[in-house]
């Protein structure tokens, strides 16, 4: 069993949101973590807050998978991570959509 998140992202910097995944990807492995899908979207047909004035763009989905929701949960508060987050990530992403967090059979 692992630990899986579908993740929605407005990423409004492409070049400042690769120094982000790139600064990141050696922390995320340290957490047994890593990316199984990632996907550039054009468009978004419905979303859960489609009515609603909160409602987020979204132009990137992805999975990130972990082998457990220990990993994930540490890995969020690394600090480590928060500072790469602070340096890349804030700058370079609108918004964030968790669509989905679950265990997933292997």
């Amino acid at each position: 069993m692992s630990y899986e998140i579908l993740v929605g992202l407005q990423v409004i910097d492409d070049a400042k949101y690769a120094e982000y995944r790139a600064a990141m990807k050696p922390i995320l492995a340290d957490y047994q973590g890593h990316f199984v899908y990632d996907f550039r979207v054009s468009e978004v047909l419905k979303t859960e807050q489609q009515d609603s004035p909160e409602q987020r763009e979204i132009n990137r989905v992805f999975t990130i998978n972990f082998s457990s929701e220990t990993h994930m949960e540490d890995f969020f508060a690394d600090a480590n991570y928060l500072k790469v987050k602070q340096q890349h990530f804030v700058d370079s992403v609108a918004s964030t959509t968790i669509i989905s967090a679950y265990q997933k059979a292997d």
